[in-house]
């Protein structure tokens, strides 16, 4: 950023935080306290509330997002006036810009501000775009999937040669219910929930949605995963990833496929089932194969002390009322050899024993000893016992990646059959997905002293939750301005995030890195 924008920046942030400041309280009690307020409406001045909004659409631009996906995912003989990215992106841009449902789309394109932010003389209405999401066909859907690979390897390309290393797969099913008795392709699975059950394959290392396929609700978790695993192993070697690592639960475990996988250097780390055979086994090994497994108790602060846990409320009111409670005492792991019955190779077999004791109130019943297993083609040397179970259960922030999408509205059904639900799926990750290629943006080529903030800002923004983000990043009120053939962003408060925003917009308007 230029020096007067830096002076800018530094002279807001004295003046907030002296106002903020304890010591310079001017007496006012109660401090909410507004006096007699009037509405008037501006002649000219014209502002939208996501003035972050900007720094997305320079993203987009420079990563060609709008023609990768007219030239991969052909929808339409004409362009009249819109085009099949007007239309993707509009949907996206309506999540960012505080929406949640195909409906907010009448309050985007009847704010002129707004359409004046995307240099646009109008935008596709709900009924439109509703009508957009029913032209599609299957394989329509998969197309605009593999159109949005273009500016992700872009994406990619900007990043150090670290972050090559290792591409972490991770794959998971999830309900999305509705209430509709119209809408074509639900089904009702084990729990009684109507709705669809798509599947969601996710990189870890950026939490990027790489594939998403919806399925009837009483489809299983594992059906197409394989065919979706493998395009992402293409994904990934094409972008530049030197290895990759597939994870799941243990409705992922497909043994039919390890060997494949495992020829092809593939790594991974599923669960499996806690079948007899495998229970068996565990039990009749040594008791010098067991190693007690050791995990992090706390948190530790800035100091490098640990912070003390507070008391477990709901265990105290479970003894109490003298519920059956479950407190794990211990926790033990070793590893065996195991060869699947379709499989032709062999593989470590983890095992995790908890030791469980059972009480009800006072009264302690008994001990319960459950196994938990994985299993893996990695090297004892790559990955020791503790860290295979470690390993897995990190798979457990692919949950939050889930959470997030149902929360910012990615993750519903609007229109009124199973592939045009998905093809709205898709094209509402994309705004989730763009979160996260705005925090990759941030370059680290800059000198030693600044490299490791920026590199602390960018998984910031990478691991923010979506709420957060557009929080942080893009609720800042901005007036529009249009001079010659530039469009400006004046934004009109000050809040500590701004220092990220423009070294994003500093980045996005360089040339990408070939």
């Amino acid at each position: 950023m230029n020096r007067r924008i830096r002076r800018q920046l530094e002279s807001r942030k004295r003046r907030a935080n002296k106002r903020i400041d304890k010591a310079n309280w001017n007496g006012q009690s109660p401090m909410i306290d507004p006096p007699t307020i009037h509405y008037e409406l501006a002649e000219r001045t014209q502002a939208i509330a996501a003035g972050g909004l900007g720094v997305v659409q320079q993203l987009v631009r420079q990563l060609e997002v709008a023609d990768s996906i007219n030239r991969g995912c052909p929808i339409f003989k004409f362009h009249l006036p819109y085009s099949e990215a007007d239309h993707v992106l509009n949907i996206a841009y309506n999540l960012l810009a505080g929406g949640t449902c195909l409906e907010h789309l009448e309050l985007r394109r009847g704010d002129e501000a707004y359409l004046n932010a995307l240099g646009a003389q109008r935008i596709p209405d709900p009924t439109t775009a509703g009508d957009f999401c029913r032209r599609f066909s299957a394989w329509n859907v998969f197309a605009l999937q593999e159109s949005l690979h273009e500016p992700r390897l872009k994406v990619w390309q900007q990043q150090p040669d670290e972050f090559f290393d290792l591409a972490i797969i991770e794959a998971d099913g999830t309900m999305v219910e509705t209430c509709g008795e119209r809408k074509e392709g639900i089904g009702m699975n084990h729990k009684g929930q109507w709705g669809y059950h798509p599947l969601i394959m996710t990189l870890a290392n950026t939490r990027e949605v790489l594939y998403l396929l919806n399925r009837s609700g009483n489809r299983p978790s594992h059906e197409n995963a394989a065919v979706y695993f493998d395009r992402s192993i293409d994904v990934c070697r094409r972008g530049g990833f030197r290895n990759v690592r597939l994870r799941g639960d243990t409705d992922f475990s497909q043994t039919t496929h390890l060997d494949r996988w495992h020829e092809d250097g593939v790594e991974f780390v599923f669960g499996m089932d806690a079948m007899p055979n495998l229970v068996e086994i565990a039990e009749n090994l040594p008791e010098s194969a067991w190693n007690e497994l050791k995990r992090n108790k706390g948190r530790v602060n800035k100091s490098g002390q640990t912070r003390a846990r507070r008391p477990n409320y709901k265990e105290q009111f479970v003894v109490k009322k003298g519920y059956k409670n479950k407190r794990l005492e211990q926790e033990f792991v070793a590893e065996f050899d195991y060869q699947p019955t379709a499989c032709s190779h062999t593989y470590r077999m983890v095992v995790l024993r908890k030791q469980v004791s059972v009480s009800k109130g006072q009264q302690k019943l008994f001990d319960d000893s459950p196994y938990f297993f994985y299993i893996t083609n990695t090297t004892q040397t790559e990955a020791p016992p503790p860290a295979v179970v470690g390993q897995s259960n990190q798979r457990c922030d692919q949950e939050n990646i889930i959470a997030q999408l149902k929360a910012m509205g990615a993750l519903s059904a609007p229109s009124n059959d199973l592939v045009s639900n998905g093809a709205y799926m898709v094209m509402a990750a994309l705004a989730w997905n763009l979160k996260s290629w705005l925090g990759l943006s941030i370059t680290e080529s800059c000198p030693p002293s600044a490299k490791e903030k920026r590199r602390a800002d960018k998984q910031r923004i990478v691991r923010m939750d979506f709420a957060t983000f557009r929080q942080t990043l893009l609720d800042i009120p901005a007036q529009i301005l249009t001079c010659g053939r530039q469009l400006i962003y004046r934004l009109l408060s000050w809040t500590p995030s701004l220092e990220s925003l423009f070294r994003i917009h500093d980045c996005v308007s360089l040339p990408l890195r070939h």
